[in-house]
């Protein structure tokens, strides 16, 4: 009886893990569940990277999450960024847990308003051996499902591949190249997003 009431709290147990965690789609994703890593902070729709301000360029990061129609705004979408510092590395402190370990410090949480918009305050990454210059995006929606999307590119970069730039299928509906423009004296970028625009097994 002991036995059977145990495997029951274990069963149901992992019930609520697997609920809490959410449903990843798209296809397999190392590290996607670094975006359930915020713990007890409130998330708003603007956030400042780490490292944001020192050396380095400075950049603004601005867009607009749509529902799958492509028009109406998403809102309460979590965006989990994470990128290089401006040597091209990874940076830790050495106390870091969960996939800050292989993420580094240099990660963020923006959760999108009601009108589906976000931003944030970084600084501009740097390449690293032959890969273009990149932040990793994963989206995490408020119905659990979570899934990768392109990283934010530059253009310009000349790291870029002949995939990224000729992409006719991208991942939320933008290759996520960016151009770079001035905007209230600082280098910004834009990528709207399409949730679940060209992501397999989304419903």
């Amino acid at each position: 009886m002991k036995k059977l009431l145990l495997i029951s709290f274990l069963v149901i147990a992992a019930t609520i893990t697997s609920q809490a965690q959410g449903k990843l789609v798209g296809g397999p994703c190392e590290g996607c569940e670094a975006v359930f890593e915020f713990g007890d902070q409130k998330l708003s729709s603007v956030d400042t990277l780490p490292e944001f301000g020192s050396d380095g360029i400075d950049i603004k990061v601005t867009g607009m999450v749509y529902k799958i129609d492509g028009k109406t705004p998403a809102e309460g979408v979590i965006l989990y960024v994470y990128q290089t510092n401006e040597e091209g590395v990874y940076p830790k402190k050495g106390d870091e847990t969960g996939w800050a370990r292989r993420h580094g410090y240099i990660r963020g949480w923006i959760k999108t308003d009601e009108e589906g918009r976000y931003s944030f305050l970084t600084q501009k990454p740097m390449f690293y051996g032959n890969e273009p210059a990149h932040i990793h995006l994963t989206i995490l929606e408020p119905n659990g499902k979570y899934y990768w999307l392109g990283s934010y590119l530059f253009e310009g970069d000349k790291n870029l591949t002949s995939g990224q730039l000729n992409d006719i299928n991208p991942r939320g509906g933008s290759t996520g190249i960016m151009s770079l423009t001035i905007d209230e004296d600082i280098l910004t970028g834009n990528r709207d997003i399409i949730l679940g625009k060209n992501i397999s097994g989304y419903e």
